[in-house]
């Protein structure tokens, strides 16, 4: 017996109708792409593991996905990781690739390989699988598209609040009210770590402090306590929890909280700067929040730090993110380029918009002639035809069999074609089609400038 065939838990099918809905998010994010003048470029769905391996810190490191090295792998392992079972070891003697974890990683490679070739500022957008071997949830696949826009080659805080704005220009063309734009400033987050005496420990704060909206303030504290900050300096954060209120006035708090970090100052600074001319120029959909629990637990932001959160309607995680990594193409050896870069979560913005019903109708652009075949002579004058619909801009096909006419029917019908064409030698000899409304049942004979105008 056959065994029923199936696919990898996180990984999906899409069918005509899906697949319509993700292309209209896709044109919108690229149409606003190229509107704000990012250019696209590709990067292989898989990377050297060595390009890819300790750029996410230790949890980003285990949802990567290996592939084991061709041919006879075993062979050249690592006989004493191999006896005493140690993965780690053992890994990166059999495996030398992996599938891509995000798009960020692989362009900053990209920027490095690429510089002679590359003019400097560069906008690059890019729209592509990634893959995480994370435990499959609502809005969290194991295999998903990020659609990503960076630029690198300048420090300017300009970039930050241009990327505010194509997020508010995205979210408004999908209609898509109610996003909140979240910001931090991985400085001010330094600026804590120093004054709670945990500088040292900067990852293990920030990774804990990100868990904050999922776990609460206990348990994140716990966490603190049990990567050896001390219950001194995790008091001190007790004000942090609590922060509320407008931009300006979480501003105000935290230039107190801050006042003996320079570094934490200079966050401060940098946030200000971006807030206050997003207030000048406004924004049309989206409202712009301070979060300074917001980490993301990369290592690699070292400035601003961007997560857009979904209408409170709506129980799903975030729907972009992304954030400033002056030193990122440094791990490549190429110092002093830094670089902003923002994503879009394609999957979980579908589902939004699926809850919502803020897709429009005419996403799904059907056929929308079928020609009835009734034998060879009548599907030659029939293709005639559709090559002049088409030719006109209308979505037009032949059934391909002479098959019954009731089976040609359903099958219009289950496709939901709105007109079917019938083609018999009266209409040859007379060189005109008879149109049937698969709505009312109407039809009509007509000439092929006629039934043009008809069916558009």
């Amino acid at each position: 017996m056959a065994q029923k065939p199936s696919i990898p838990k996180g990984t999906r099918d899409f069918n005509p109708e899906q697949v319509a809905k993700r292309n209209y998010i896709f044109n919108t994010i690229r149409s606003t792409f190229e509107t704000f003048g990012f250019q696209s470029i590709e990067t292989p769905s898989f990377e050297n593991s060595s390009t890819l391996m300790g750029k996410y810190g230790e949890e980003g490191d285990r949802l990567i996905f290996k592939i084991l090295n061709s041919g006879d792998y075993l062979s050249k392992a690592n006989s004493e990781a191999y006896e005493t079972k140690d993965s780690n070891k053992l890994t990166s003697s059999i495996s030398e690739k992996a599938l891509r974890y995000d798009l960020t990683v692989p362009f900053a490679r990209y920027v490095v390989q690429h510089q002679n070739e590359i003019e400097f500022p560069f906008k690059r957008y890019q729209i592509q699988p990634v893959w995480r071997a994370d435990r499959p949830q609502k809005g969290r696949f194991r295999e998903f598209y990020q659609c990503d826009a960076d630029v690198v080659g300048s420090k300017s805080l300009w970039q930050e609040v241009e990327f505010i704005q194509l997020y508010d220009t995205v979210f408004n063309a999908l209609k898509l009210n109610g996003v909140t734009i979240k910001i931090n400033n991985r400085k001010i987050l330094s600026g804590i770590a120093e004054v709670i005496g945990a500088s040292d420990k900067l990852i293990d704060f920030t990774v804990a402090l990100d868990k904050l909206d999922k776990i609460g303030e206990e348990k994140v504290k716990e966490e603190m306590h049990s990567k050896g900050i001390s219950e001194e300096g995790i008091s001190k954060l007790q004000p942090l929890f609590t922060l509320s209120g407008t931009f300006e006035s979480q501003i105000d708090s935290l230039k107190a909280i801050l006042s003996t970090s320079e570094e934490g100052q200079k966050g401060i600074k940098e946030l200000a700067f971006i807030n206050d001319a997003i207030s000048e120029l406004g924004l049309r959909t989206a409202a712009l929040q301070l979060d300074v629990t917001l980490a993301r637990g990369l290592n690699y932001y070292t400035g601003a730090i961007f997560e857009v959160s979904a209408p409170s309607e709506v129980n799903i995680g975030s729907i972009g993110g992304g954030g400033r990594y002056d030193d990122l193409t440094g791990i490549f050896g190429m110092k002093d380029v830094s670089g902003v870069g923002i994503s879009f979560g394609l999957d979980r913005i579908y589902l939004v918009l699926e809850e919502l019903n803020l897709f429009p109708e005419t996403v799904n652009k059907n056929v929308e002639v079928l020609f009835i075949n009734f034998g060879d002579k009548e599907a030659l004058f029939s293709l005639k035809a559709i090559k002049t619909l088409r030719k006109a801009g209308v979505n037009a096909e032949l059934y391909p069999d002479a098959a019954k006419m009731k089976k040609q029917m359903t099958h219009a019908n289950r496709r939901r074609i709105p007109f079917v064409v019938l083609v018999g030698d009266q209409e040859i000899t007379s060189n005109t089609y008879t149109l049937k409304d698969m709505v009312s049942g109407d039809q009509c004979k007509l000439s092929i400038d006629d039934l043009i105008s008809k069916v558009k």
